[in-house]
């Protein structure tokens, strides 16, 4: 049996590992945040933190594998975040859903521009992603929410789009391959209006994250509020209050 004290010691170096990755993880989003996705690099990281590279590199073996990283706890941050919104929405009331999963959406990428940018903006230079992707199951996640909030709306806006002649070709076998099997009676008229919907709310938080609304108005939560009141309306149901 191992002693008490080789135990001890063990833990403690793996508090520490634990500790030093996680703010090798912090110090990457902080260089990106003030130079740009350029900025990602050990030897940056490891100058920033007093270290030397070969010590970065018993952490992480390659600057793509620390990017990988990056995003796979960003993306599952932002899965956790509007999965936990939409479970606590009232079930019956689909306006209700759909801004609840809306502004966690928003308040996500507010609380972490750096992350939302790793995501869904500037790509790394150079950067190649693993085989499935940096975080498969969180994009996975965050793109049946977005189904998700299309099949909430669907039975009260099927008839406006019943003229509709998206057909399944018309989309991505990704896209398809989480839509489908989480969703098997949507048609494709619905995936289209969940790409829309996607369009509506990613388009405002990207253009606040990126700094661009700020110099327009100095109520872009407003702004926002009532964008989602029209989208939900669009899509023939009546939003509360």
């Amino acid at each position: 049996m191992k002693s008490a004290t080789t135990r001890s010691t063990r833990g403690r170096r793996e508090r520490l590992r634990a500790e030093t990755t996680a703010e090798i993880r912090k110090v990457a989003l902080e260089l990106m945040a003030s130079g740009g996705p350029d900025a990602i690099t050990l030897r940056a990281i490891a100058r920033e933190m007093g270290m030397t590279a070969n010590a970065i590199y018993g952490y992480f073996a390659t600057r793509d594998d620390l990017v990988t990283t990056l995003i796979n706890d960003v993306y599952t941050s932002l899965a956790g975040a509007v999965d936990a919104a939409w479970d606590t929405a009232p079930a019956k009331n689909p306006a209700d859903r759909i801004q609840a999963w809306a502004h966690a959406f928003r308040d996500w990428a507010l609380a972490n521009p750096e992350g939302f940018r790793l995501i869904y903006g500037d790509p790394v230079p150079g950067y190649r992603a693993p085989e499935g992707g940096a975080a498969p199951d969180a994009a996975r996640r965050v793109c049946t929410g977005l189904a998700g909030l299309a099949d909430a709306a669907w039975p009260h806006a099927e008839h406006l789009y019943a003229g509709s002649d998206f057909n399944w070709s018309d989309f991505d076998a990704g896209l398809l391959d989480k839509v489908r099997p989480a969703f098997p009676d949507l048609p494709p008229a619905a995936v289209a209006l969940a790409l829309r919907i996607w369009g509506h709310l990613h388009g405002l938080v990207s253009l606040e994250v990126y700094g661009h609304l700020h110099t327009q108005t100095i109520s872009p939560d407003k702004l926002f509020r009532e964008e989602l009141t029209a989208l939900v309306r669009s899509l023939g149901i009546a939003p509360r209050g």
